[in-house]
């Protein structure tokens, strides 16, 4: 999945407001229905790039909750929210934000903010994100240190995703984010770690990273690390590589057959 690293930051600067298919032919390869696909990995990461989406609706309403402090409600072009003591509803119609596809539905969230640490939770019902619907939860709570020269963040998901065929993708399970801010983009790396389990098409992934999953802002794919997929019985691991920025990521399986897939 090409710029997949940037998502991955899109997601975490928005948080702080708020993977062609090429083989490597060797012997033991596993039978056509007892691989991963390339496919299947977009399918395990593909409900991230959809709420990213549905996070950046967030951002603005949270950073904007700084100035609707003592309000009761906020009016946007496309948009109206009702702030509380704790949090607010906010429903959509047909926003356009941050060139995403158009937004509608209705939000809720709640929160809670501290000097060193702040998380909130995000409720959809009936969240669209151009024609993929979305329900369900996404926990967030963001830790950033002293100096600011980092922050950390994690998100814990229990969310179903449906596409305009109608086929549905579930995710739950906990990923967290550390940014680690550079002079550039090239010295601001990204770590990502966790676990978590995706359900689609008849088949359920869980996944473990083993190796923290890094790149920088600078590069379009993850760099470095690893990460075990376990699909009904069979377990492979994912390697992204040893830090060069490159589009290729190792399938190697439980027999030690490995096959290169293009990201």
């Amino acid at each position: 999945m090409k710029k997949l690293t940037l998502k991955f930051v899109s997601t975490a600067f928005i948080a702080i407001a708020l993977i062609g298919f090429q083989s490597c032919s060797e012997d033991g390869m596993p039978n056509e229905g007892e691989a991963l696909t390339q496919e299947e990995l977009q399918t395990i990461l593909s409900t991230d790039d959809i709420a990213g989406a549905a996070d950046t609706a967030l951002a603005e309403l949270f950073a904007g909750e700084t100035v609707a402090k003592g309000a009761t409600a906020k009016e946007g072009e496309c948009y109206s929210a009702e702030y509380s003591d704790t949090g607010f509803v906010a429903t959509f119609n047909n926003c356009v934000l941050n060139g995403t596809d158009n937004v509608n539905g209705t939000v809720t969230v709640t929160y809670e903010v501290g000097e060193e640490a702040s998380s909130f939770t995000a409720t959809y019902q009936d969240f669209y994100v151009g024609t993929v619907k979305i329900n369900g939860t996404r926990t967030f709570e963001i830790t950033g240190n002293g100096e600011q020269s980092s922050v950390s963040f994690t998100v814990v998901s229990d969310m179903t995703v449906e596409m305009e065929d109608e086929s549905v993708i579930s995710e739950n399970g906990t990923k967290t984010f550390i940014i680690a801010f550079g002079d550039s983009l090239e010295t601001t790396q990204i770590s990502i770690s966790g676990n978590w389990t995706v359900a689609a098409d008849g088949n359920t992934y869980a996944v473990e990273t083993l190796e923290d999953l890094q790149g920088s802002a600078a590069c379009e794919y993850l760099t470095s690390g690893s990460m075990s997929v376990s699909k009904n019985g069979l377990s492979v691991i994912v390697d992204f590589g040893e830090g060069v920025c490159d589009d290729v990521a190792t399938i190697i399986y439980p027999n030690g057959a490995t096959e290169e897939i293009s990201l």
